[in-house]
């Protein structure tokens, strides 16, 4: 059992501070449904809720680091210290229809040594407010669920193995990208799940739950804790030409060793089609 260091449990306290708004504004989603207007004005005045409350809480623990905020942008801090990189409302599609499954991602990224832009990413918290789950990891510290720690899944067969993915929609994505890699991907695997919620699928790929995840068209606030989770539980995260980035959002694939490998030479071979 890893003890929480300082970093992590302001991260952690911020987070459920802000998961137990979301909690209450999930209640009134249901009654939601039947008004005309609709509740997709309302989901996003409980995002940009959730988004102040994280906002608030980390500038009092650290005032001069400064922020990558997905609904309020980037404020900039002292430039020789961290920021954080913030999702309050990952999944806001399964908050709108009232879905249980939805993530608050927060996440630490360090400076380049010397200055000049941005680096590694060192901490980070992924946190399932319906399930009261905190994934959370340090560089070089593990990945841990809660107090237990995480391992990536052990499989090494493509036929065993439950791989998560994002769909393109409404115009956003690339259709026939992710066509061509679900036709050479889909026939080789025990199953495909899309859940909508980027985070949680990368927490649950080091938790072990999914043996693989890919997607394309994502932002940093949505991948930069879970890529740090999975390489923490002893995963691979690449971008489709293998190459590894501080943050993985345009393009991401994760998994163990074994499978990654298996699954980028399918990946490649469905975009040289």
């Amino acid at each position: 059992m890893a003890a929480l260091s300082g970093l992590i449990r302001v991260m952690e306290r911020a987070a459920r501070k802000a998961g137990g708004r979301l909690r209450r504004d999930f209640g009134e989603i249901e009654h939601l449904q039947v008004s005309r207007k609709g509740p997709a004005d309302f989901v996003s005045k409980a995002d940009m809720r959730a988004e102040r409350i994280l906002y608030d809480e980390l500038l009092a623990a650290r005032p001069d680091w400064g922020f990558v905020l997905e609904e309020a942008g980037i404020i900039e801090g002292d430039p020789d210290k961290p920021r954080w990189i913030i999702d309050p409302l990952d999944g806001t599609s399964n908050f709108l229809h009232g879905i249980p499954h939805f993530a608050i991602s927060i996440a630490v990224q360090e400076p380049k040594l010397g200055g000049g832009g941005w680096g590694e990413v060192t901490a980070g918290v992924v946190y399932q407010p319906i399930t009261d789950e905190t994934f959370w990891a340090e560089k070089t510290r593990g990945a841990w669920l809660q107090d237990g720690r995480l391992r990536v899944s052990s499989r090494s067969r493509l036929s065993d193995s439950l791989i998560a993915t994002g769909m393109p929609f409404q115009g956003v994505g690339n259709f026939e990208e992710w066509t061509r890699i679900y036709r050479e991907i889909g026939p080789e695997i025990a199953g495909i799940r899309r859940f909508g919620a980027a985070s949680l699928d990368l927490a649950w790929v080091a938790a072990g739950r999914f043996d693989g995840f890919w997607e394309s068209g994502l932002n940093p606030w949505d991948t930069a804790a879970g890529c740090l989770l999975v390489r923490e539980a002893g995963g691979f995260v690449t971008d489709y030409r293998g190459r590894s980035q501080p943050i993985l959002a345009e393009q991401v694939l994760a998994a163990n060793d074994t499978l990654h490998s298996k699954l980028h030479k399918l990946l490649v071979g469905a975009l040289k089609a």
